[in-house]
C-alpha cells in the first residue's frame, strides 16, 4: 500500500485549524480525504461544526484512528504536541504495509522517535515533518522540513500533492530539533513581550519601552509586532504551551536545563487559560484587537492593583 508513484487517498488525524486547511486544499485538487478527530466523539459542541465543514468540502469522516489508517495511502498527523505518540499508537493497528505516515506535530526528537518505532513496527513508513512557520498564510504550501530514513522518498510525492517540502536529514529527530529550537526563540519572544509590555503598561512606561526597542532595532515596527505576538498567544496559547513543553523536552534531552522554554510554556498556558475562561472577552475578538493594549489591560484587571499613581485604561488606539 502506498508504494506507487502517486498518492490519491489521504487520511488526516486532527481536524482543527491545520487539518481543515489541508483538507480544503487537498479536496480542491481532487484528492480523496478521510479525517478523524477525537472531538467528534468527546466534544459534541464542537463536533457539529467539524461535521458541517467536512460535508461542505466532501471530506469523509472516520469513526476511529484505525479505520482512518486502513483507508489511507498517506496518514497525516496534525494534532496537539502532547498527542503525537498517542496518535501513532492508535493508528498502528490499521496501517497496511508501506502506508506513509507524515507526523506534522510540534514534538521533541525523542517523541518523534517513539512515534516512528510504533509506525515502523506496524509496517508503515514514518516521516517527521517540521512546520517551520504559521500555516494559515501559506496553507498547504507552508515550509515543511522532512526528516527520517523515508523522508527523501516521500518528498516528491508530497510535492505532487501540493505541499512545499524540503529534505532535512535522513536522521530521525533532526527536523524536529530544528523546529523545537526555533520555537524557543519565536514562542519565547511572544511570552517575553506579553510579560514585559503588560508589566510596562501597569507602570505606565510602555511607550518608553517601545521607543527604546525602536532605537535599538530600528528596522522593526515594534507596536505592530507586539500586537501580533499578543494575538497569536491568545488564539493559539494552549497549542503553543504544549509545543513549548516539547521544546523544553528537546533541550533537556541533550542535557541542558530548559529554563527559558519551561517559562515560555507556563506563560503561554497562562494566556490560554485567560482566553478560555473569558477573562479577555470573546476569544476571537480578543485575538483581533487592534492593539496589544486591549488584552494587556484585561490581563491586568485580574491581577493586583497597578503601582501607586499608575492606572491602566483600556484603549483602542
Amino acid at each position: 500500500m502506498g508504494t506507487g508513484a502517486s498518492i490519491r487517498a489521504i487520511g488526516l488525524v486532527g481536524y482543527g485549524e491545520v487539518g481543515r486547511i489541508l483538507a480544503e486544499d487537498l479536496r480542491g485538487a481532487g484528492y480523496a480525504v478521510l479525517a478523524y478527530d477525537r472531538k467528534l466523539e468527546a466534544a459534541p459542541a464542537e463536533a457539529a461544526a467539524l461535521r458541517a465543514h467536512a460535508a461542505a468540502h466532501g471530506v469523509a469522516l472516520a469513526a476511529s484512528h484505525a479505520e482512518l489508517a486502513r483507508g489511507a495511502e498517506l496518514v497525516i498527523s496534525a494534532v496537539t504536541a502532547s498527542q503525537a505518540v498517542a496518535v501513532a499508537q492508535a493508528c498502528a493497528p490499521g496501517l497496511r504495509a508501506g502506508t506513509w505516515v507524515l507526523d506534522m506535530n510540534s514534538a521533541s526528537p525523542g517523541a518523534k522517535q517513539r512515534a516512528a518505532a510504533l509506525v515502523d513496527a506496524a509496517g508503515g513508513r514514518y516521516v517527521e515533518g517540521a512546520v517551520m512557520t504559521s500555516v494559515p498564510p501559506y496553507r498547504i504550501r507552508v515550509p515543511l522540513l522532512l526528516g527520517g530514513p523515508h523522508a527523501a522518498a516521500l518528498q516528491p510525492l508530497l510535492q505532487a500533492l501540493g505541499f512545499a517540502p524540503a529534505f532535512g536529514s535522513a536522521r530521525l529527530g533532526t527536523a524536529s530539533a530544528t523546529k523545537m529550537c526555533r520555537s524557543v526563540i519565536i514562542k519565547g519572544m511572544e511570552a517575553m513581550f506579553i510579560e514585559s509590555l503588560t508589566a510596562a503598561r501597569a507602570y505606565g512606561v510602555e511607550d518608553q519601552v517601545l521607543a527604546s526597542l525602536a532605537e535599538t532595532f530600528p528596522g522593526i515596527d515594534w507596536e505592530r509586532q507586539a500586537t501580533y505576538f499578543f494575538q497569536r498567544a491568545i488564539e493559539h496559547g494552549r497549542r503553543r504551551a504544549e509545543e513549548m513543553v516539547e521544546s523544553a523536552a528537546t533541550v533537556r534531552e541533550m542535557g541542558l536545563e530548559p529554563w527559558s522554554a519551561g517559562g515560555t510554556a507556563q506563560r503561554q498556558a497562562w494566556v490560554a487559560g485567560l482566553a478560555e475562561s473569558g477573562a479577555l472577552g470573546e476569544r476571537a475578538a480578543a485575538a483581533r484587537a487592534p492593539t496589544w493594549r486591549v488584552p494587556a489591560d484585561r490581563m491586568l484587571a485580574g491581577l493586583r492593583p497597578a503601582p501607586a499613581g499608575q492606572a491602566t485604561k483600556e484603549t483602542e488606539r
